[in-house]
């Protein structure tokens, strides 16, 4: 019969330590290991991979050079950069004392990118009223023709929140300006954008006009 209260009593004293994280080995009582920790139970079916972020296809190697790309000259002062992804053909920093701005030359290729008035609405869709109410129609768009290549000017004032499709929003910047060129290429339109503090492209709005209207036929 002792022996068994024995075993008994060491059973309880096994079980009060692993509860109060202890184990006994070699006649000592130890701290136990850190539990394993798992995501998911070991007969948990694996879960889906994230789907991949949409990613839009770089334009055919031939499209939009030559004879079916577009030539401009861009103003004094507007340092030209590295263009950031292979939809962008040209990026400037465009300095100003309240701070600098950017314009980009995105071109998606033949049948991308969307007709004229989806982007100018797109555009205007990421700005805001002073008191945060959606901008609706408060911007100005003028159709002009460069030699034989039709465009669509626009121009954008209010607090900047960005966002492109369904991805997030940036955090408002209040009193900036876009302005906006659409040109009809000889393969696919060519989108010209510039952004940043009102007061720097206010000073740069003529400056843009003339790089717009210098636009000529590549080849």
């Amino acid at each position: 019969m002792r022996s068994w209260r024995v075993v008994l009593l060491g059973i309880v004293l096994v079980a009060a330590g692993i509860a109060a994280g202890v184990y006994v080995a070699g006649g000592r009582a130890r701290t136990s290991p850190p539990p394993q920790t798992s995501p998911l139970p070991p007969d948990h079916p694996p879960l889906p991979a994230p789907a991949p972020l949409p990613s839009v296809p770089p334009p055919p190697a031939e499209s939009g050079t030559g004879a079916r790309g577009l030539t401009w000259t861009a103003p004094p002062g507007w340092a030209a950069e590295p263009p950031r992804s292979a939809m962008r053909r040209a990026q400037y920093r465009i300095p100003g004392a309240t701070g600098p701005a950017e314009c980009v030359v995105f071109y998606f290729g033949p049948g991308q990118g969307g007709d004229a008035r989806a982007n100018v609405a797109r555009w205007a869709g990421q700005f805001q009223r002073p008191d945060g109410a959606p901008l609706g129609d408060a911007f100005t768009t003028r159709e002009i023709t460069v030699g034989d290549l039709p465009v669509t000017l626009v121009e954008v004032t209010g607090t900047y929140v960005g966002g492109m499709g369904s991805g997030p929003a940036g955090a408002p910047q209040p009193d900036h300006m876009l302005l906006g060129a659409i040109a009809e290429g000889p393969d696919a339109r060519w989108f010209f954008r510039a952004t940043g503090p009102r007061a720097t492209l206010e000073k740069e709005r003529a400056a843009f006009e003339r790089m717009i209207r210098s636009l000529k036929r590549g080849g």
